[in-house]
């Protein structure tokens, strides 16, 4: 499978949010990723649903949401309505993990597990045939504009290890960090889908750094 790009909507322009979302639509880029904090589960507040209307609205691809929120649990149904397609959960914040993940699909949603930087992927072992999406933070979560932590390279590798004949279709999406010069050796990894946020935003041409990513090979050395 060629893999996915999602670049992140917290980094585009809040004051002309629309232009930043029909870019997206032009571009080679497969998802909206959403991120979505509460101020509480980590030290940020985005947006919420008034937003995510507001991006449904205009977007014509889909809607990967990220909840960085405590107790999504409750917000599940809403998610859906307001548009997403894919909904991801942090394990750190869900005490009933295959309840949640099962929950998700009964909406019709691809079910994600966020990871953290000090979570290990281990604690997925029980769950992994009933995940759709892992998204590994590759920062710690609750700001665009961070250092990539390199440690991801051996979590990536672990979990592909982990759903080898298990969940060999298994989406494992990078969250932090990414740019042009680590998305090859990402994809080599094992990942096979890249958010980002900064250095799609920050481009001088985002189309055609959304376009760079998107045409990486990982089965040729150095991309």
């Amino acid at each position: 499978m060629k893999h996915l790009i999602a670049p992140s909507v917290l980094s585009a322009d809040f004051a002309n949010l629309q232009k930043d979302i029909e870019m997206i639509n032009r571009s080679d880029a497969d998802w909206f990723h959403i991120d979505i904090m509460d101020g509480v589960f980590v030290p940020n507040i985005s947006y919420g649903f008034p937003v995510l209307k507001a991006i449904q609205k205009y977007a014509e691809k889909p809607l990967d949401v990220h909840l960085m929120i405590v107790d999504p649990d409750r917000y599940l149904q809403d998610f859906k309505l307001a548009g997403a397609e894919n909904i991801t959960v942090h394990i750190e914040a869900c005490t009933h993990l295959h309840r949640t993940l099962h929950a998700i699909k009964d909406l019709g949603c691809k079910a994600g597990v966020a990871v953290n930087p000090h979570t290990p992927v281990s604690l997925l072992e029980d769950s992994i045939e009933d995940i759709d999406i892992v998204c590994l933070m590759s920062v710690n979560p609750g700001f665009g504009g961070q250092k990539f932590i390199d440690h991801t390279y051996k979590k990536i590798k672990d979990l592909r290890s982990m759903a080898s004949g298990r969940n060999n279709d298994l989406l494992i999406e990078i969250d932090g960090g990414v740019s042009n010069q680590n998305a090859i050796n990402l994809l080599q990894a094992g990942a096979n889908v890249l958010v980002a946020g900064n250095s799609v935003f920050s481009a001088i041409d985002p189309l055609i750094e959304i376009a760079t990513l998107k045409n990486l090979n990982p089965d040729l050395i150095g991309g």
